[in-house]
């Protein structure tokens, strides 16, 4: 039998205190098991977040958990040398760089800003050869403008992907895969689910960004890692694929993505 992998949340303790969320880390992780997860890939958003997304992989065992190091747009004026720093350590469960890239709906940083920091991370990834993991809001203009500059590492994903079919097709166009988290199964959504039916099959991930966007019928709660099973079923009967297809195809491409280990 195949197992589930979100292929993105966050797992730091200040989200889950934020969310309120049910119990720690570890109780996360156990009923991730219980709903067939056996991977997690636990994302940094700045110098603090990546260093404990690191830090939790020490808690692996019926499921294993990999890390990301990164500085979202959001932080984008932050100093990215510390991330880089810890980039460079080569810690044995760091598997990707970011959540970076660009954000126009919030725009919590300026978006000369957000650019840059975004530039200098896809050049750490390749750098690497790590994966590089994209957030894109509002903003896909721009990500196809940076991607023209900079490249595009060979191994990209867009994560929490909410844009149009026409997005998705830019993204595709472009060498990106396209990760789909609990937004999909919102009522809203429509747009998002039309995007989600012409994923390639091998190019589509799932996640849930956990504690945040929880799908239904949770949504406006914590989101936790064993709800990705929800998003994947949702994902299988929204392409009319057996979920059982769904389950194992997500869970190699991310392997595929992150070159974790078979």
């Amino acid at each position: 039998m195949s197992f589930w992998t979100d292929a993105h949340c966050h797992l730091q303790d200040q989200y889950l205190r934020d969310w309120k969320a049910e119990g720690d880390a570890r109780d996360a992780l156990t009923r991730a098991r219980a709903a067939q997860v056996n991977r997690i890939v636990v994302i940094g958003t700045d110098a603090a977040s990546s260093g404990e997304a690191l830090a939790i992989t020490d808690l692996s065992g019926d499921v294993e958990l990999f890390a990301t190091v990164g500085l979202h747009p959001h932080q984008a004026t932050e100093d990215l040398a510390p991330i880089a720093a810890l980039a460079r350590e080569g810690h044995a469960r760091l598997v990707g760089i970011g959540e970076c890239g660009l954000d126009y709906y919030y725009e919590h940083a300026p978006r000369g800003d957000q650019r840059r920091a975004f530039a200098a991370q896809i050049a750490l990834a390749i750098e690497l050869d790590l994966a590089l993991v994209v957030h894109a809001r509002d903003a896909f203009d721009d990500l196809f403008d940076v991607f023209a500059s900079e490249g595009v590492p060979p191994r990209t994903v867009i994560h929490c992907f909410t844009g149009t079919p026409d997005e998705a097709e830019g993204c595709l166009e472009r060498g990106c895969d396209i990760s789909l988290s609990g937004v999909v199964t919102f009522k809203n959504a429509q747009l998002l689910r039309d995007a989600a039916r012409i994923v390639p099959l091998d190019r589509l991930h799932v996640e849930t960004d956990a504690p945040f966007l929880a799908p239904v019928p949770h949504r406006g709660r914590a989101n936790e890692p064993a709800y990705v099973s929800l998003v994947g079923a949702f994902v299988a009967e929204l392409r009319g694929e057996d979920v059982a297809v769904v389950r194992a195809a997500t869970a190699a491409n991310t392997a595929r993505l992150f070159a974790l280990p078979v």
